[in-house]
């Protein structure tokens, strides 16, 4: 009788106290209903809420819920009225008693009861089943959308709320979002007996329920993988951008038993990219979310292991094996290692900023807080092609954009075809030689405090987005010690190692280090982690594809 993909998880409710008659019901129910819907009974109101509960927290549909009215401890109307409250949209029935009609009448107000029928209901062909065929047909007209995914409960403006929908938006789970002060998230929080003081709440797809879940949790929870198969391997790539990518489609492809490590999520910078318009092969654009996803599942394709939430803490050498430590202590070894570990985004140190990170402050595109943008005036800062390309994306909804550019132009720093698109666009404007003094906001953000940097005058501006885009430091201190870096601590490698034509203190071989290889033998860098880098995704590719080559050279002389 159901319709579409919902059918397998309908659910039609039966609850009476007297066993005979609950199996009697269920019977009846199965005979007619059973190929299109899921019977499930219960012999007592409270077990019966329970199995909403739980029902609510998977995410299945209940259709129809049939109570009696006489059932000790907590009677039909009681049990109907509490489970108004998980299962709203869902149809009720009353089963009562010839004697109990005036009940059954008075509960049509009650709990806005559609039907009560009275027992006993034989044959059910005339007294059960025509009530039901118009019920069900009543509840598949009407907005009864299942959430078989991931369900996140937070506070609008919570920072880990907005870090949690980042993560699962990443790293390609499905989720679907319910603000804590809404009726539909307020019945999550009580399914899961919670009183929301601790959020976000993250409800899986399955029905786990996580509070306050760390990525680490979260991961393994929504089917990513976090441990890894093996102990040793070919090659490690430590970060998931598109160096890191690169690498692990070309080694798994390539025959190397390889093995991704990313703290967070695939994709890097380039993977918060709302349009890239300038990489090979794409003439009309591609998303950072596209482009990560195609990746990924090509590396998954050519048999690369990818393991999410893993932050890697220590390269340890041990003879001719590399070991990777982890934060959790734990260790996996390998002949080679691509580091592939990419940049973050500079704090602004402007006062207040900590505090409203995640909270109207974003760092990078955040794209998941966009549609909370339509209709408002949202400010960027910083003047390079990812703040460009935000703007360009942000722009399609929001009131207004502004740039805010410490500069004297753009073009110093953002590509031709970005600033003639942003100098067409009606509502973005640019203000150079612009810095922020001050982010104020109680719970969220509600104002800047601009400076001009020439003549020092300050703007004090109505703001409740900021997205930050200030240049980048690479994310390489956990190898202070074992791998040389530059003063600004990006990765040295091949021919910059030698100084004075010598190669690196304790190079051990014959052999001058190849053009991506670090000071250490076998470990090898790709992308905007290495000093001198071009900073851009088609030469962070192009080189996690090279180190490859030469993780393949090493090889073939070790």
């Amino acid at each position: 009788m159901a319709q579409g993909s919902d059918a397998a998880r309908t659910v039609i409710l039966t609850v009476d106290d007297d066993p005979g008659v609950s199996r009697a019901v269920a019977r009846d129910l199965r005979r007619r209903y059973g190929e299109g819907y899921r019977i499930v009974r219960a012999e007592s109101g409270e077990s019966a809420l329970e199995a909403l509960r739980e029902l609510k927290l998977r995410g299945d549909l209940v259709a129809v819920i049939l109570a009696d009215y006489r059932m000790p401890q907590m009677n039909g109307i009681e049990f109907l009225e509490q489970a108004l409250d998980v299962y709203p949209g869902a149809r009720r029935v009353l089963l009562t008693a010839y004697a109990d009609t005036n009940a059954a009448i008075d509960a049509i107000n009650v709990v806005d009861l559609d039907h009560y029928l009275l027992k006993p209901w034989d044959p059910p062909e005339e007294k059960l089943y025509p009530v039901l065929d118009d019920l069900l047909d009543a509840w598949r007209t009407s907005d009864h959308r299942a959430v078989p995914i991931t369900k996140v409960v937070g506070h609008r403006w919570s920072a880990r709320s907005s870090d949690v929908r980042e993560f699962l938006a990443r790293n390609q789970v499905p989720y679907r979002w319910y603000s804590s002060d809404e009726p539909e998230g307020k019945r999550l929080l009580a399914c899961a007996d919670q009183d929301g003081e601790r959020l976000p709440l993250v409800i899986t797809a399955d029905g786990a329920v996580l509070v306050e879940p760390d990525d680490p949790e979260l991961a393994a929870q929504v089917g990513l993988a976090t441990t890894p198969a093996e102990d040793f391997y070919d090659l490690v790539v430590i970060g998931g951008g598109p160096a890191g990518l690169g690498s692990a489609v070309y080694g798994a492809s390539e025959g190397l038993r390889t093995v991704l490590v990313e703290r967070s999520a695939t994709g890097g910078q380039a993977g918060q990219s709302s349009r890239i318009e300038n990489y090979l092969g794409f003439p009309d654009g591609v998303s950072g979310a596209q482009l990560t996803d195609r990746a990924r599942r090509q590396a998954s394709k050519f048999g690369a292991e990818i393991l999410t939430a893993r932050e890697v803490t220590g390269l340890e050498v041990n003879g001719s094996s590399r070991t990777v430590r982890f934060s959790d202590g734990s260790a996996i070894a390998a002949h080679c290692v691509i580091l592939a570990t990419g940049v973050s985004y500079r704090q602004l140190q402007a006062p207040g900023t900590a505090d409203l990170t995640g909270c109207g402050v974003y760092y990078g595109s955040a794209l998941t807080e966009a549609a909370s943008c339509q209709g408002h005036d949202v400010y960027i800062v910083g003047g390079a092609n990812s703040a460009g390309q935000a703007a360009m994306y942000l722009s399609r909804g929001a009131k207004s954009v502004t740039l805010l550019v410490r500069g004297s132009s753009l073009s110093a720093s953002m590509s031709h075809y970005l600033i003639g698109q942003i100098t067409d666009a009606p509502n973005i404007s640019v203000r150079t030689g612009t810095v922020v003094e001050a982010v104020h906001g109680s719970d969220h953000l509600e104002q800047l405090t601009l400076g001009d940097i020439e003549s020092g005058h300050t703007e004090l501006v109505d703001a409740q987005w900021m997205f930050v885009f200030i240049g980048a430091a690479p994310l390489t201190d956990w190898l202070d010690g074992t791998v040389l870096r530059d003063e600004r601590g990006f990765i040295v490698t091949g021919p910059d190692l030698a100084v004075g034509g010598q190669p690196p203190p304790d190079w051990e071989l014959d052999r001058a280090p190849y053009h991506l290889e670090t000071n250490v033998p076998g470990v090898f860098v790709a992308g905007d982690a290495r000093a001198e880098s071009a900073k851009r995704v088609a030469s962070a590719v192009g080189e996690g594809a090279m180190a490859v080559m030469l993780v393949h050279r090493y090889l073939e002389q070790s």
